[in-house]
């Protein structure tokens, strides 16, 4: 009996592009499917200290919907760095102002904390409407 784990080399990686409709679906739900995918998790040839992912576009990110009553209690927050720096952003006006911004926060939050994490988050593309310009890569449509 021979039990090998199967672990992907970066010259068998396939990369394909994926193209996410996020109008009129729940934010978290959009950004776990881009995650999942931008890892490799959907890809037999999975491994985890590899990057396996494809390349995802996401489009009308500002027909995203938030559940809940998180579109008034919940709050977008980074500090500066000096005492009392802390700034706070209503996720009511974040949607209104700059919808990609809060799609790109909650993709990056659902990936590695590491230096994989940051490869795989080049491989994402976030546009506020339905237009965009990467046509030539011929992305395929996902569904979920």
């Amino acid at each position: 009996m021979n039990n090998v784990t199967y672990s992907a080399k970066k010259s068998e990686i396939q990369r394909k592009w994926y193209i996410i409709d996020a109008s009129n679906k729940p934010l978290g739900r959009v950004a776990t499917e881009a995650a999942r995918l931008l890892r490799g998790k959907h890809k037999p040839t999975f491994t985890p200290h590899i990057d396996t992912g494809d390349h995802v576009i996401v489009i009308n990110c500002k027909d995203v919907i938030l559940t809940g009553n998180k579109i008034n209690s919940k709050m977008y927050r980074h500090h500066s760095g000096y005492i009392g720096g802390m700034k706070e952003t209503p996720a009511s006006v974040m949607l209104d102002k700059n919808p990609e911004k809060a799609m790109l926060l909650a993709i990056k939050g659902m990936l590695p904390h590491n230096s994989l994490g940051r490869q795989m988050a080049t491989k994402l593309r976030v546009f506020a409407g339905s237009e965009h310009n990467l046509q030539a890569q011929k992305p395929e449509a996902w569904n979920f």
